[in-house]
C-alpha cells in the first residue's frame, strides 16, 4: 500500500491540528497542509509567522507519527509577489514538508514563466520540490500544458501533479501519463467522480465541492493509479457535498477506508 495522505481541502475546515487528529485517527500517514490562500479573498488559519501554532503543529505530528507530504496552495496570478512566498516555504520546510503545490493562472504565458522559475529557485533554497498541478478553470488547464511550462522553465527541480478529476475535466485519459518521465510523478491527486463533465461554468464548482470518494464514482480509478509507478504517494482530495452530514472525523475515516479499497483493487489488476 502506497503513502495515503489526507489532503487539506477533503476536509477543509478543520483547522490544523484538527487536520492531524482527523487524519491520524483514520489511519492516514500524512496530511497535505494549507498555509497560503490559494487567492485574494480565500482564508486560511494563520501557520506562517505564528511560532506558537507551528510549535503546536510539530508537537502533534510527532505524537501522531505523520508527516506533512505538501504545503499547499501557491497560485501564481498577474498580481503574484513571488518573494512573498518564501517565508511559507521556509515554514514549509520547518514543518517537514517534502513538496509544494504550485498552480499557474496567468494568461501572460511569459510572465507566468519567469515566475514560476523564480518560484522553483525559492523552493530549491527550502529543499521542496514544487509540483505543479493543472487545473482546467486555470490557465494550465492541461498535462501537457503543464509540462510544456517545466520545459519552457528548464525547471528541473519541478514535478506534475495529477489530479484524477482535473484529468478527466481537462478531456484527459490515464493514458497520457504515460507519455511523460515518471520521475515527475511524486503523488497523485485521488478522488471520484461521474463519468459525464459537467457545464463548463461548473467544473470549479465541483472540484471545490462536488467530488465523491474513491470509488463512488466512474473515472476508472484503478487505471489512473496504475499508471504512476508503484507505491507512487497517493493524496485524496475529495471534498464532498454528499457526506457533509458526518462529522470531520467521519468525513475522514470514509475517505481512508474507500481509497484503500480502489487502491487494494488496483493493485490486484497490476
Amino acid at each position: 500500500m502506497p503513502l495515503l495522505s489526507l489532503a487539506h481541502l477533503t476536509i477543509l475546515p478543520a483547522d490544523p491540528l484538527d487536520l492531524i487528529e482527523c487524519a491520524a485517527r483514520a489511519g492516514f500517514e500524512a496530511i497535505g497542509l494549507r498555509i497560503q490562500p490559494p487567492l485574494p479573498g480565500d482564508a486560511v488559519v494563520p501557520v506562517v509567522g505564528d511560532h506558537g501554532m507551528q510549535r503546536a503543529i510539530r508537537r502533534r505530528l510527532r505524537e501522531t507519527s505523520l508527516s506533512v507530504l505538501d504545503i499547499e496552495a501557491f497560485w501564481i496570478t498577474p498580481d503574484t509577489d513571488i518573494n512573498a512566498f518564501r517565508d511559507a516555504f521556509a515554514t514549509g520546510a520547518e514543518l517537514g514538508a517534502r513538496f509544494v503545490l504550485v498552480v499557474g493562472n496567468d494568461p501572460d504565458r511569459t510572465r507566468l514563466a519567469d515566475r514560476f522559475a523564480q518560484l522553483c529557485e525559492y523552493a530549491r533554497a527550502s529543499a521542496l520540490i514544487p509540483m505543479l498541478e493543472f487545473i482546467p478553470y486555470s490557465e494550465v488547464r492541461s498535462l501537457s500544458d503543464a509540462h510544456e511550462l517545466i520545459v519552457e522553465t528548464h525547471a528541473s527541480n519541478a514535478g506534475l501533479l495529477v489530479d484524477a478529476l482535473h484529468l478527466s475535466r481537462s478531456g484527459g485519459s490515464p493514458a497520457d501519463i504515460a507519455r511523460y518521465a515518471p520521475g515527475l510523478f511524486h503523488y497523485m491527486h485521488l478522488c471520484d467522480a461521474p463519468a459525464a463533465t459537467p457545464p463548463r461554468d461548473e467544473i470549479r464548482a465541483e472540484a471545490r465541492g462536488g467530488r465523491l470518494y474513491p470509488g463512488e464514482g466512474e473515472l476508472g480509478l484503478a487505471q489512473f493509479i496504475a499508471s504512476f509507478p508503484r507505491a507512487t504517494p497517493i493524496a485524496i482530495e475529495a471534498p464532498s457535498a454528499r457526506h457533509r452530514h458526518l462529522t470531520l472525523a467521519e468525513q475522514a475515516a470514509l475517505a481512508a477506508r474507500s481509497a484503500r479499497a480502489v487502491i487494494g483493487r488496483a493493485n490486484a489488476d497490476v
